[in-house]
C-alpha cells in the first residue's frame, strides 16, 4: 500500500485549509436542486462542434453516470462521442480501480487517445488513469478535484474514509497526485467551491498545464450551463 503524501495528523491539519462552515452550508442548501439538474436538467447548447472527438466523463464520490447527464447530454448534442465511465457508483479508490477503467477503456473500442473530464474524486481518477495508459489520453479536465497539497483541505475526507475504508493520503493503489500526467492537463476550480479547497484544485505551476476558474459552487461543476459551457470550450480549446 502506497501513499499520495506523507501521513498526516489530522488534528494537526488546520480545519481553514478546508472551505468554511458557512460555505459548506451554502452547498448542502443548494445538493437537491443541483443534484436533480444534473441527472434531470435539459442539455445546454454549445456553439461548440465535437466533430465526434471522443469524451469519457468519471463522476465524483458517491456520484455515478446518472449525476453527470446534464454534462454528457450537452456534449452528445453537440457532436462529441461521450461516455460515463461505467462503473457504477464511486465508491472510492480500490486497488482494481485503473485496471477497471482500463477495461472499460478498452471494451468503448475508439481508435486514438480520449479526453478525460473528472469531476473532483474522478478527476484525481483521470489524473491517475492518464498517468497509468498514456497512449489512451490526450486530455484531462478536472473539476473540483483536490490534486495539490494536503488531501484534508476539504470538507468530504472524512466521510471518504467512512466509506472508502481506509485512510484518505493511503489509498490501496500507489499514485503521487500532484504529478502531472503527459497528457495536457486543465484543473478547474472556483473560489465559491465549498467542499474542496480551491488551492487544492487549482494546483501550482508543474503539476498542471493550465488552470481555469470557474464562477460555481462543487456541485455545480457538472450541472450549471456556464460551467457546462466552459467544459466544452476546453475539450476543444
Amino acid at each position: 500500500m502506497a501513499t499520495i503524501l506523507a501521513p498526516l495528523d489530522s488534528a494537526a491539519v488546520p480545519a481553514a485549509l478546508a472551505p468554511s462552515a458557512r460555505m459548506l452550508a451554502r452547498e448542502v442548501r443548494a445538493f437537491a436542486y443541483m443534484r436533480c439538474m444534473s441527472a434531470f436538467g435539459r442539455a445546454v447548447p454549445l456553439s461548440e462542434s465535437g466533430e465526434g472527438r471522443t469524451v469519457v466523463v468519471i463522476p465524483g464520490f458517491l456520484a455515478s453516470d446518472s449525476t453527470t447527464a446534464r454534462l454528457r447530454k450537452s456534449l452528445e448534442k453537440a457532436g462529441f462521442a461521450v461516455h460515463g465511465w461505467g462503473l457504477g457508483r464511486n465508491r472510492g479508490v480500490t486497488a482494481d480501480i485503473l485496471e477497471r477503467l482500463d477495461a472499460r477503456m478498452a471494451a468503448l473500442g475508439v481508435e486514438g487517445p480520449v479526453t478525460l473530464v473528472g469531476w473532483s474524486l474522478g478527476g484525481l481518477i483521470a489524473r491517475e488513469y492518464a498517468k497509468y495508459a498514456p497512449e489512451r489520453v490526450e486530455k484531462v479536465i478536472t473539476l473540483g478535484s483536490p490534486f495539490s497539497g494536503s488531501l484534508r483541505a476539504n470538507n468530504a475526507w472524512r466521510v471518504y474514509e467512512r466509506i472508502a475504508g481506509h485512510p484518505v493520503d493511503r489509498p490501496p493503489v500507489a499514485v503521487t497526485l500532484p504529478e502531472k500526467p503527459v497528457a495536457h492537463t486543465i484543473a478547474c476550480w472556483s473560489a465559491r467551491d465549498g467542499v474542496v479547497s480551491p488551492a487544492s484544485a487549482r494546483g501550482r505551476s508543474g503539476e498542471r498545464d493550465r488552470a481555469h476558474e470557474l464562477d460555481c459552487t462543487h456541485m455545480a461543476f457538472v450541472a450549471h450551463p456556464r460551467a457546462i459551457r466552459t467544459v466544452a470550450k476546453l475539450i476543444l480549446d
